[in-house]
């Protein structure tokens, strides 16, 4: 699931950013699962201005994302921390806690951190998934062109060190809902 379309991150056309966005997502989700049979959902919000919770357009996301829920079943929905500091991330955590609410079964909110330090240990507890080939990964990622090399001009890159990836994730699941 994508929140945001990206195309803020690049001084390009917002069409152009957004299906090649789309195209990498597509990619990335191929390497990791083998196959094109679960392709990624785009929200389509405009990246760096989130709806904001409480408006009708965030209620309708999360009636949509509700309904998915219960129709595929899902039961963790595993989303960027409400204490990240940019605001797409804060707001996707805000959205996934919205649908654990109303999904009218058991979901589990699992937050993970990217550029915020992890939570605090008596509020959250850590979970850590199995691991996963880190050349699997590493191919994965490496299918956001876009956000790691200058092939579509100047904008957003990770670092060589965000680059790294362990061959696990941790996760912080809230000790008390």
């Amino acid at each position: 699931m994508y929140l945001t379309d990206g195309s803020g991150s690049h001084d390009k056309p917002a069409g152009h950013i957004i299906a090649v966005r789309h195209r990498e997502a597509a990619c990335a989700v191929f390497r990791l699962t083998g196959s094109r049979k679960h392709r990624p959902l785009h929200l389509g919000w405009k990246d760096a201005a989130p709806f904001v919770p409480g408006s009708f357009d965030f209620g309708r996301a999360v009636a949509k994302l509700a309904a998915l829920c219960r129709r595929l079943r899902v039961d963790v929905i595993a989303v960027t921390a409400l204490h990240e500091p940019h605001c797409d991330h804060a707001v996707a955590a805000q959205l996934a806690y919205a649908v654990q609410g109303c999904a009218r079964r058991r979901v589990k909110v699992a937050e993970f951190c990217v550029w915020a330090h992890m939570p605090l240990a008596r509020r959250f507890r850590a979970v850590r998934s199995r691991s996963m080939p880190a050349g699997k990964r590493r191919h994965a990622l490496r299918a956001h062109r876009s956000q790691l090399t200058a092939s579509h001009g100047p904008g957003f890159r990770l670092s060589a060190e965000q680059q790294r990836m362990p061959a696990h994730d941790t996760v912080y699941v809230r000790r008390f809902p």
